[in-house]
């Protein structure tokens, strides 16, 4: 992961919570609060992966996904998830698979496994 563009409606991440957590990893890794939209990020020739369950949504490990050479990963909240404009606007829309009756992981959880999934390939 390169960096993480946060939007204005996020937790700080200097916030003391945050940075306890985190054991000190937000200084580490640059962030910076966002003021666009997901199609800014395509001017910049950005992918976006929507982290959401719908019908149309495809699984993490789906190859096509390893193939973008500049792929943003879009999380949402842990309570409302991702808008609608925002998985519609997304160019993909990306799940998890889990255990039947299993329908969604916490945000910190879902990140992880999204972040280790879609790494870049280890020279």
């Amino acid at each position: 992961i390169d960096a993480v563009l946060l939007t204005h409606t996020s937790c700080d991440p200097l916030n003391r919570r945050a940075v306890r957590v985190s054991m000190g990893s937000v200084f580490f890794l640059p962030w910076t609060w966002m003021d666009g939209s997901l199609s800014d990020l395509g001017k910049l020739g950005f992918r976006t992966a929507a982290m959401a369950l719908t019908d149309n949504s495809i699984s993490i490990d789906n190859p096509v996904l390893a193939d973008e050479s500049k792929l943003a990963i879009i999380m949402g909240n842990e309570g409302d998830g991702l808008s609608h404009d925002t998985i519609a606007e997304a160019d993909y829309v990306v799940r998890i698979p889990m255990a039947h009756g299993v329908d969604s992981l916490n945000v910190a959880a879902a990140a992880a496994v999204a972040f280790w999934q879609l790494r870049a390939p280890q020279s």
